[in-house]
């Protein structure tokens, strides 16, 4: 089984992807959790579709596509979903319909770090509805909300909370259970 970790966040030492790293590490046997993230793709705009769709995207798209599944890890800017997510998803959605053929009935979950007391509740609650507008078979039995992330990874990135690993752990076991009964 092959899933497609996608980061919403560009910094080097983000915890969204240090968080999907950790996943990775975590997987069962037969899963394999590749990470990607939105470097490259630029700023949506109609111009520039119209002149063909970048590569960073194509790229990024065909990678979804050939996956089983999709695993979001999003930040929380200012109560929502951060604009680098959206773009890449307006990316990906494009042409018109496009959201629907790449996304349509993919199983996908999300996860969140973020240095707040709240984790990543509103960001993800927000990213449900553009998820849910493309079809994408969301898994909503689990959930990772993962706060005050500066305490749960080291200086370096990694997963030093073994609470938190746990529910990784769990997390990504229950999400590979999820996509086996849909694949």
């Amino acid at each position: 089984m092959k899933i497609i970790a996608l980061s919403g966040a560009l910094r080097r030492a983000s915890y969204n992807t240090a968080l999907l790293r950790a996943a990775a590490a975590l997987a069962p046997e037969g899963v394999d959790i590749e990470l990607r993230t939105l470097h490259g793709i630029p700023l949506y705009d109609g111009d520039v579709e119209a002149e063909g769709i970048p590569e960073a995207v194509t790229t990024l798209r065909e990678a979804i596509r050939a996956a089983d599944a999709l695993l979001i890890g999003t930040p929380e800017y200012n109560h929502s979903i951060p604009g680098v997510l959206k773009n890449g998803l307006d990316w990906l959605s494009r042409p018109p319909a496009e959201g629907a053929r790449l996304f349509g009935g993919k199983p996908t979950g999300i996860i969140g770090a973020s240095p707040g007391g709240f984790g990543t509740v509103r960001s993800q609650g927000a990213l449900l509805h553009v998820l849910h507008a493309f079809g994408s078979d969301l898994w909503m039995a689990g959930e990772l909300l993962v706060s005050r992330a500066g305490t749960v990874f080291d200086a370096e990135g990694n997963l030093v909370d073994d609470k938190v690993r746990g529910q990784l752990q769990q997390f990504v076991q229950g999400f590979a259970a999820f996509v086996r009964e849909r694949t």
